[in-house]
């Protein structure tokens, strides 16, 4: 039995650049962090030959070809995955369509147990760009790069997306002291809101490449802001990330109409004005997480109690993609 787990993700600025539309003209720049929650995989061999798969759905399949899970399908086709007899089982520490990159980091894990099943050693940075492959090129989802790479790398890392294609990662260069910080000043709360990822960035995908000015004034804009929060960080300035939370939040909103709504915005000022210092709602926007830096937890986490908020807590993950069980 083969089992593989994949972190989610926070955005911690810069978040959109990673879109193909966008970077092949003029470079995408982002930071991002996996965290400890997790998208799991488990593969074994049946007894009986044909696929069963189990995630959201129950499904059996003869051949690949009939698999309907497109991820699933056309991952058994890219590792070249010979047996006709595997059953598949997916399940995740946070549900899909929270904002947190769970299709990446299903698509990482999956690759993964299937390299593991044909004892292949895997880069992270192959793994993520054959995710990538999966998502943007086979299926033609209107997304992004960061969930694929920060999932297979995992860490604090900074990402520069090419235009010819290629994505340079690093680790961010931040103080153990920091880290700690940032760590425990990170609140997370669900909004209750499930959303489609695609559906949102679809709208940014189709202004980008057409050209739109304001769509492209604001991804640079935003890409700038993320460089400013590299540097926050790395200098150990949280209050300065906070502040630049909240300007990139400000500055998201104004890229679609359904990036935010009343609720969110009520539960965002509400926030601002009980101890949070900046923040964001994490991923495409529309719902799932939004994310603050508090300067005072205390009153931050009774708020949004009042509220009816559910906290989510959380650590760093810098492990990254990986197998527990071979």
């Amino acid at each position: 039995m083969i089992i593989t787990r994949s972190p989610l993700r926070i955005s911690l600025g810069g978040g959109g650049t990673d879109l193909p539309s966008y970077y092949r003209e003029h470079s995408g720049f982002l930071i991002a962090a996996a965290i400890d929650k997790y998208v799991y995989i488990n593969v074994h061999r049946r007894f009986v030959d044909g696929f069963l798969l189990k995630y959201s759905s129950l499904e059996e399949a003869a051949t690949i070809d009939d698999i309907k899970h497109p991820i699933i399908r056309e991952a058994l086709k890219l590792v070249d995955i010979q047996e006709r007899n595997l059953e598949i089982t997916s399940m995740a520490d946070i549900p899909a369509g929270t904002g947190l990159g769970s299709s990446g980091s299903f698509t990482t894990a999956l690759l993964k147990a299937f390299h593991a099943l044909k004892k292949n050693l895997v880069h992270p940075a192959e793994l993520a760009e054959q995710a990538c492959c999966i998502e943007l090129e086979k299926l033609g989802e209107p997304i992004g790069k960061q969930d694929q790479y920060i999932s297979a790398y995992g860490g604090i890392t900074a990402f520069r997306f090419m235009p010819d294609g290629r994505v340079e990662a690093a680790p961010l260069k931040i103080s153990e002291e920091t880290l700690f910080n940032l760590e425990d000043n990170l609140l997370l709360f669900f909004t209750g809101y499930a959303r489609n990822a695609s559906a949102i960035l679809k709208e940014q995908d189709d202004r980008s490449k057409q050209a739109d000015i304001a769509m492209m004034e604001n991804l640079h804009l935003i890409k700038d802001l993320g460089k400013q929060s590299q540097k926050a960080l790395e200098l150990g300035n949280l209050e300065e990330f906070a502040r630049l939370m909240d300007v990139h939040w400000q500055r998201k909103k104004e890229r679609s109409t359904g990036m935010s709504n009343n609720d969110i915005n009520a539960w965002y000022d509400c926030a601002m004005a009980n101890g949070a210092l900046g923040g964001k709602v994490i991923g495409a926007g529309g719902g799932g997480f939004l994310m603050f830096y508090a300067g005072d937890k205390v009153k931050l986490r009774h708020a949004m109690r009042e509220k009816k908020l559910t906290e989510v807590r959380f650590r760093f993950d810098f492990e990254g993609t990986r197998v527990l069980n071979q």
